[in-house]
């Protein structure tokens, strides 16, 4: 295999742009893509001639306008290429037109009422700051997605848009320090999380199949506890997946770089080297997609839930995000004396205001029915948002706020012990796996993503509330007649005011959910407790601001993200009751009936039946417990389903169904430890966890 052979083959990136197009064409999409200028028709239609043409060589015979909906999955329609001539023959042809516009219908997707079923006419618009790629033999076009009265229904979109605002805004503080730069991208490596079990072992179990976790499940005699999994050796059918989806991905242009074992069993992880941010989520959602399509070749499934599994880690998406310019500046580079380093700073301190001021939009940033189950929890971050800085910045900024000089930390050698081992030297600050906002050395990682999660949401809410930061201190510094001075004064007030929302503990301590409370920080623990800040009038006049969502956009995306949450919630207690009418307690009852049979047989030979006994009258009672909850659940679901108010809708089924759903599942729970395995209807933890082998 060579890899220039194989990287980036069915992608129509700059390097097949410049060997296809001409070059006032190839200038003109270029000015585009870098400046923003518009493209004309008539370069719309060479280029969509030669997309056609190298899409055909390849073996493609139809295109796609490729956009992510407000279901947060992708969506695509397929056209064919072929056009009829008048002599009945066709031919292949792809205009500008069908390049720049699509039509798919509206009124099918989340639209949170701004689309009705008689409204139907909505827009696919050509993007072209991201390459079009072949999968499935189609031409697949990056685009985003409108309604026909303009409101945008689409993750792109407003992605593109708060990129834009914050480049804006970051370039007038590079001005300000006499820098002049094109554009400041944000870049983003996204680090993907997921279970692969056998494909067997899951076509029998109901609730991995309708909700991608399991709503049953007594633990495996063995979880997690050696801690032997975490960077294991690879078995070697995962290790043939993981190399057959390096090669999928890398054909995509998609910088796959590291593999390796999660914590639990069957967890595993890829993480992809950084890039453009549209770019990353489009490569992300990609991602997402391959891994199930490559793990289906291989026998086995591909989970991306949030928790699977109940009392193993879950997974998570670890959102490493920075900015740079486009001469190549990071603008979180510290340098070797960060201290003394104003714009790296100041650019700390953006942050630092923005996580505090919109602590509630990164919650609401990340909120679902699937990662509620995981926040929280041993493995992921706390529902409460907090910075990590590290011993050195927070030294650094306590000293600025003391007026005093910061004494420097030495940056030493580490030496292990062992005269053959090299010597290196040592990072100036620990990492903390617990802070959900960690700064890990040239880049922020945003730990509360779920695994199944488009990363636009977040990275649409990190770009938007740092530009806010930057826009603030723009308008403060641009009247300063000592600019060293006011940035040295502003990123003083600014860590004085914000400090709160710095943390560098243990965010898995009960000491810190106290202390957290104490500072006035936030703790959400539902989505739908969090979702109402989303449309709160500070957030709404900061979309508005900066040009990223309309009040109508933030009220029809509330309305999505809690009608979802209820939708998620109601199949899994559907699901639930589903497994327990028509297997669990059928399942039961048989055992039930043996242990019966068993111990009149015995007790006819004279030999107490103790143990039979025993065991069948337990069972019995779990039984009518479990039937009991049963139809408290049936009436949760009921009463949820009659409410009409979104919000409403959501809290019944967080605070009631929930709740009952949890009851029910301690009791089936016991019944599985307490019925032989034989009888027991669906494989159980160590069948589905420990399914995939050697």
């Amino acid at each position: 295999m060579v890899m220039s052979d194989i990287f980036a083959s069915l992608v129509f990136n700059d390097t097949v742009m410049q060997e296809r197009l001409p070059k006032y064409t190839y200038k003109e999409l270029k000015n585009c893509i870098d400046k923003g200028e518009p493209i004309s028709l008539t370069c719309a239609n060479v280029i969509a001639n030669a997309m056609k043409d190298w899409a055909i060589e390849k073996g493609c015979t139809h295109f796609t306008h490729w956009f992510q909906p407000m279901t947060g999955i992708t969506a695509e329609k397929h056209d064919a290429f072929i056009q009829p001539t008048k002599d009945g023959s066709v031919i292949m042809e792809f205009s500008g037109k069908e390049l720049i516009k699509g039509e798919p219908d509206a009124s099918s997707f989340p639209s949170g009422g701004i689309r009705a079923t008689f409204e139907a006419r909505g827009y696919t618009a050509w993007d072209p700051t991201a390459f079009a790629f072949i999968k499935d033999n189609t031409l697949c076009i990056p685009t985003a997605f409108v309604s026909y009265t303009g409101e945008v229904l689409d993750k792109k979109t407003p992605l593109l848009k708060s990129m834009a605002a914050l480049s804006d805004k970051a370039k007038r503080i590079l001005k300000l320090f006499g820098k002049d730069v094109d554009k400041v991208i944000t870049t983003v490596g996204a680090e993907q999380e997921y279970f692969l079990i056998d494909k067997e072992v899951y076509s029998k179990r109901k609730d991995l199949i309708f909700t991608g976790r399991t709503l049953f499940g007594a633990p495996a005699p063995k979880g997690q506890e050696l801690e032997d999994h975490y960077f294991g050796a690879i078995k070697q059918r995962v290790a043939k997946y993981m190399a057959d989806l390096d090669v999928e991905l890398w054909k995509l242009g998609i910088l796959a770089k590291t593999k390796h074992n999660e914590v639990a069993p069957a967890q595993h992880e890829l993480a992809p080297i950084f890039a453009q941010s549209n770019v990353s989520t489009d490569g992300n959602q990609l991602t997402m997609e391959m891994m199930k399509k490559v793990a289906s070749r291989h026998g086995m499934v591909c989970l991306l839930h949030e928790k699977p599994f109940a009392g193993v880690n879950g997974s998570g998406k670890h959102n490493n995000w920075s900015m740079s310019t486009d001469k190549g500046e990071n603008l979180f580079e510290p340098g070797e004396t960060p201290e003394d380093n104003a714009q790296f700073l100041l650019f700390l301190a953006a942050v630092i205001k923005a996580v505090d001021d919109y602590q509630d939009l990164l919650r609401v940033s990340v909120a679902s029915a699937g990662n509620d189950n995981r926040l929280g929890a041993n493995e992921a971050p706390p529902a409460i948002v907090s910075i990590f800085l590290g011993e050195e910045l927070d030294g650094i900024l306590t000293a600025i706020a003391e007026d005093r000089t910061y004494s420097k930390r030495a940056r030493c050698d580490y030496e292990i012990g062992v005269s053959c081992l090299p010597k290196f030297k040592k990072d100036t600050t620990d990492r903390n796996r617990t802070s959900p906002f960690a700064f890990t050395g040239n880049k922020f990682e945003f730990r509360m993503l779920g695994s199944a999660f488009s990363i636009a949401g977040p990275n649409i809410i990190l770009n938007t509330i740092v530009a806010e930061s930057l826009d603030t201190f723009a308008n403060e510094l641009e009247k300063a007649t000592d600019l060293m001075s006011a940035v040295k004064e502003l990123v003083k007030k600014t860590f004085i005011q914000h400090k709160r929302i710095i943390f560098n503990g243990n965010g898995y301590s009960d000491e810190w959910v106290k202390e957290a409370k104490k500072r006035g920080l936030l703790n959400l623990r539902s989505t739908p407790e969090a979702l109402p800040y989303f449309k709160s009038e500070k957030n709404v006049a900061l979309f508005e601001k900066h040009g990223i969502f309309s009040p109508l956009e933030v009220q029809s995306r509330t309305e999505i993200l809690l009608d979802n949450y209820s939708k998620v919630v109601n199949i899994e207690a559907l699901t639930m009751l589903d497994m327990l009418s028509k297997d669990v307690l059928p399942a039961v009852t048989t055992y039930i009936k043996e242990l019966s049979e068993t111990a009149i047989a015995t007790q006819a030979l004279g030999i107490e039946a103790t143990a039979q006994i025993a065991v069948a009258k337990k069972l019995t009672e779990l039984s009518q417990k479990a039937l009991r909850i049963y139809d408290m659940l049936k009436d949760a679901v009921r009463k949820a389903e009659n409410v009409s108010d979104v919000q409403e809708k959501a809290d019944c089924y967080c605070k009631k169904v929930l709740k009952t759903m949890e009851e029910l599942r301690k009791v089936v729970d016991e019944m599985e430890v307490n019925t032989a395995e034989k009888y027991w209807p669906m494989p159980s933890y160590a069948d589905v966890l420990f399914s995939v082998k050697e």
